[in-house]
């Protein structure tokens, strides 16, 4: 039986319950064979001193979608997913609404992925360029 993208959605974002993303109001709101969206809110919560969003927040968003997805497309009955090494090239700023970010593997391997991850607003101007490797590590058992 397959799960419906609503359920699905609502699975993975019940994950992030009192952690950073849920601090942050971090949401998975799409996802593909492979893709995955987040959004956040820009408000005074993630803002630097002089009022636009901080980019610290910027990679915190991009990270956590990158690791998402890195988790979902990965067998998570064998492995966990930890992050290895994030950039961020800032382009824009932005004040107020939502920013969005899009990951998408640029290497899906068995240990190591690579996942670009293009932040937007809500007209869909970049704001960011992000790249994330994560590892995939075996559980014990």
């Amino acid at each position: 039986m397959q799960i419906s993208k609503e359920d699905f959605l609502a699975k993975v974002n019940a994950a992030s319950k009192n952690t950073l993303m849920e601090t942050l109001e971090i949401e998975i709101v799409d996802y593909g064979d492979d893709f995955l969206v987040a959004r956040m809110p820009v408000t005074p919560k993630v803002h630097q001193p002089d009022g636009v969003l901080h980019g610290g927040a910027t990679a915190a968003l991009a990270e956590s979608v990158g690791s998402f997805a890195s988790h979902i497309f990965t067998d998570r009955e064998k492995y966990f997913i930890r992050g290895l090494e994030i950039t961020a090239n800032h382009l824009k700023s932005i004040s107020e609404g939502y920013v969005f970010a899009r990951a998408t593997f640029l290497h899906k391997g068995r240990t190591t992925q690579l996942l670009d991850i293009r932040v937007t607003d809500e007209a869909d101007n970049l704001i960011s360029i992000c790249r994330l490797s994560t590892i995939s590590l075996p559980k014990k058992k």
